[in-house]
């Protein structure tokens, strides 16, 4: 189930609101400028399926978000548990960083946190099959797939080369909680 919790950036232990509604999250990271949708395919994906099948599965609402935002490339990524580069690619994005374009995502499959720190708050959004979150450009977050990943997504750029990140420095990401393997977040240790 997709979930919000927001925290204030200060305390990880409790959060100030918790969400589980699409329409409720949708409106909870709107109010900051945060894009969340829910998608279903316009055909059936297959076990398997190639980039090529995934996408066009989604061909209408990818085409209108192009248009929209003038979003250049897009791509199929996925990981799995037994990937045996999975800790590698996991800790790339678990410190703080932030874009010069917006970082767009849509879980075809599986689940990943993204966890977003804006005007002294902490929103950890745990994404799962048919989210589509929208992080603007210039946003300090960081995302989890978890110690064991399972997640098949879709990726939006306007730059064509793709994932670019600026971090931070800071070490807000290490203070807050973990996502589990089953896609809730796990206590920081």
């Amino acid at each position: 189930m997709s979930r919000l919790r927001i925290y204030d950036d200060t305390r990880n232990d409790t959060p100030i609101a918790v969400h589980e509604d699409h329409a409720a999250i949708a409106a909870a990271l709107n109010a900051v400028g945060v894009r969340f949708e829910q998608w279903e395919a316009n055909q059936p994906i297959t076990l398997g399926a190639t980039q090529e099948e995934v996408i066009a599965a989604y061909r209408s609402d990818i085409d209108r978000l192009m248009s929209e935002n003038g979003y250049q490339a897009v791509d199929v990524i996925s990981l799995k548990p037994d990937h045996p580069d999975r800790a590698a690619f996991r800790q790339k994005f678990l410190n703080e960083h932030t874009h010069s374009e917006d970082e767009v995502r849509f879980f075809v499959a599986g689940a990943g946190q993204f966890t977003l720190h804006i005007d002294g708050k902490v929103y950890e959004v745990l994404c799962e099959k048919g989210d589509l979150i929208g992080v603007p450009d210039g946003t300090p977050h960081w995302f989890d797939m978890s110690e064991s990943p399972y997640f098949v997504a879709i990726r939006l750029f306007t730059n064509v080369e793709g994932w670019v990140a600026s971090f931070t420095g800071e070490d807000i990401a290490e203070r807050f909680p973990r996502m589990s393997p089953h896609g809730s977040a796990a206590a920081v240790s």
